[in-house]
């Protein structure tokens, strides 16, 4: 399970969409294994990368219009938003070193 910062469909455009910064959301549901199993990593990305990427965390099943405006069709989703668009989407569990790659234009 992941300790990051969860954004609601009430709260997602102040916090991520208007962020000055760039922000990753994990979309994610209590019933997903490959959720559970790329939780931990986000949580160690953010300990390590958090000044230069924000990493939030949305459920899918409790903020559904959200999910559905992003078209988030299966989960685990990572979206990276800069100016309130999506600059890059990551579909699946991926290992840390993949993800690291992945984000290094956001981290690096």
């Amino acid at each position: 399970m992941s300790n990051l910062q969860a954004v609601t469909d009430d709260n997602f455009e102040t916090e991520v969409l208007k962020s000055d910064k760039p922000v990753l959301v994990d979309f994610w549901a209590e019933w997903c294994g490959p959720c559970r199993q790329v939780g931990p990593i986000l949580d160690e990305l953010n300990s390590e990368h958090g000044e230069k990427l924000t990493f939030v965390k949305l459920n899918v099943d409790e903020n559904p219009v959200t999910a559905s405006n992003a078209r988030v069709s299966g989960i685990p989703t990572l979206n990276v938003y800069q100016g309130g668009e999506v600059v890059k989407q990551i579909v699946g569990a991926r290992p840390k070193s993949v993800l690291l790659k992945e984000l290094a234009d956001y981290i690096g």
